[in-house]
């Protein structure tokens, strides 16, 4: 018989195996962040909700996990972690640069959420937050010329001369930091680069920047 705090404790063991907190094992498995939060464990009346099989889905698609595994971590038992990938590869995220303005590609922190993306096997090991972009537009050249690739970060420190994405209400653009001083997002101040060159930028209280880690051609 499968309980209810059984499957939820497997979640929570599956995450922690992982190094991830279960709002980062959502978020991994290309979920809203708040999808494994406590308080999602049950409805507002005190009735058990259960996680989806969707969900779930994704989550042993993202962790390489086997149903049969997941099973025994349901059951207590202890289970080897198996790679999903070859060693020394990371799944990304990925979307065009045009789409990021689309409704579901971000949570409400302004992480990558949602099933509208696209992946990318890469080298190396990456933070689950990470995302990349393809550019679409040559409203950025010579900077970042149309094909190009972003690797880009929601939680990176952002610094000054740091190129960034910048998600508004108005619209997804790259633009680079002029100044950064201590405080929220709206204490940034942002120049365009390509055909926005020249022109000052304002950053919002409500505005998500996010560091372009590197660009490949």
């Amino acid at each position: 018989m499968i309980r209810h705090d059984d499957i939820w404790h497997a979640l929570d063991v599956l995450a922690a195996e992982r190094g991830l907190t279960p709002s980062g094992l959502a978020r991994a498995a290309g979920l809203d962040g708040t999808s494994f939060n406590p308080s999602k464990r049950a409805t507002p009346a005190g009735r058990p909700r259960w996680p989806g099989t969707e969900s779930l889905a994704r989550v042993l698609d993202a962790t390489g996990l086997t149903l049969e595994a997941f099973g025994r971590l349901m059951a207590g038992q202890a289970v080897p972690r198996a790679p999903h990938r070859p060693a020394g590869r990371s799944r990304l995220r990925l979307s065009h640069l045009s789409q990021l303005e689309q409704g579901g590609m971000f949570d409400a922190a302004g992480h990558p959420a949602g099933r509208h993306w696209d992946s990318w096997d890469v080298p190396g090991l990456a933070e689950p937050d990470l995302y990349a972009v393809t550019i679409d537009s040559d409203a950025f050249d010579p900077v970042f010329r149309l094909g190009a690739m972003l690797i880009v970060s929601p939680g990176a420190p952002v610094r000054r001369q740091d190129r960034v994405i910048l998600h508004r209400g108005d619209g997804v653009l790259c633009a680079i930091v002029l100044e950064r001083r201590p405080g929220d997002a709206g204490d940034a101040v942002l120049g365009g680069i390509g055909a926005q060159e020249g022109m000052e930028i304002a950053v919002g209280a409500e505005d998500h920047l996010h560091r372009i880690m590197m660009a490949v051609l």
